[in-house]
């Protein structure tokens, strides 16, 4: 496993980095200006685990021609995205750094982090109920020094029958695929079950968590005559687009998925969050906090979900996409 780096880079690097879009060139255009009146330097501290930092380098590819040079690096051994902190906790980390902002890519990094200091502000790219995982006092007044983006609580399996239904009209039997592992997955299992009824489908559920079982839940579902497939959001699934999109298209599948990345890998739909705009967006609280603002009294920001389609893709499935699909798109790849 990779271990995860802190990493300091100057707040105008940090902010093109992160940004990767023409919006974070008005954020750094400012931060030009006031660096100039600036005696001491701002610096922001990203701690990326490897398992999300593989997020992050596929939806900001075209971030890799920047030339960002960290200010320093503390690779703490031992330490790892479910590993304790004891070891970084020994080399002072972002304390002994005098930090501005720690910037991390999810809630389970923000816990972490949070062994280390409460008093730094700490900016969340992504995190699921950080209320309920007892990160933040509420959403809309965060209180201590942790602020950033959460993702919806609501279930996206509803939308997804909806869409599977308007691209496959006459559609008879579902696949779903989902990674046992989740903590959620009987009541995952149970809802789909429920969709699938009221819409007079027939749901084949299979279980992958391991390249080996991925291509054995594919056998399943061609050899049980699905017609369309439903992939349940989870981070292996994430990591492994480029092969689910191959076997989709392999098993000549129509298939729906829960975040962006999977289309622009080749799969066909997808209906959920889109860690690029989160990431886009977190840009936006870490110039503010840089600003003066404190990150206890910075609300909490929801992305709402967004369909992405793969036209490329629906010619080679000899799919038509209703037009009244089309016009529910956010993102249309060709």
């Amino acid at each position: 496993m990779t271990t995860p780096r802190l990493v300091v880079v100057q707040r105008r690097e940090f902010l093109t980095h992160l940004g990767c879009a023409a919006a974070s060139m008005s954020l750094l255009a400012a931060s030009a200006v006031r660096a100039q009146q600036q005696a001491r330097v701002r610096r922001v501290a990203s701690f990326s685990p490897a398992l999300v930092r593989l997020r992050s380098k596929a939806s900001c590819r075209a971030c890799a021609s920047l030339d960002i040079r960290p200010a320093a690096t503390i690779t703490p051994s031992g330490a790892s995205p479910t590993g304790d902190m004891r070891a970084f906790r020994r080399c002072g980390g972002f304390v002994r750094l005098q930090v501005d902002v720690i910037f991390v890519e999810t809630s389970a990094a923000v816990d972490l982090v949070r062994q280390v200091t409460r008093t730094i502000p700490i900016v969340m790219g992504y995190s699921i109920d950080p209320v309920g995982g007892g990160l933040v006092t509420s959403l809309t007044r965060p209180g201590g020094n942790v602020t950033g983006l959460a993702g919806s609580k609501e279930s996206t399996l509803p939308k997804h029958f909806e869409l599977l239904k308007a691209v496959v009209p006459n559609l008879a039997r579902a696949g779903l695929l989902l990674n046992p592992e989740i903590s959620d997955y009987t009541s995952v299992l149970a809802d789909a079950g429920s969709l699938a009824q009221k819409a007079g489908v027939a749901l084949i559920s299979a279980d992958a968590h391991n390249p080996d079982s991925l291509a054995e839940a594919f056998a399943q579902f061609s050899g049980q005559g699905v017609e369309a497939l439903i992939v349940v959001d989870d981070a292996y699934f994430l990591n492994q687009r480029d092969e689910l999109a191959g076997l989709a298209l392999k098993h000549r599948l129509p298939s729906i998925f829960p975040k962006r990345d999977f289309v622009q890998a080749g799969g066909l739909m997808a209906y959920g969050e889109n860690l690029t705009e989160f990431y886009r967006r977190a840009a936006s609280f870490v110039d503010r906090i840089l600003k003066g603002a404190k990150a206890g009294e910075l609300p909490i920001e929801r992305a709402p979900p967004q369909l992405a389609i793969n036209r490329k893709t629906a010619r080679a499935l000899g799919v038509t996409i209703p037009p009244q699909v089309y016009a529910l798109a956010n993102d249309v790849i060709e």
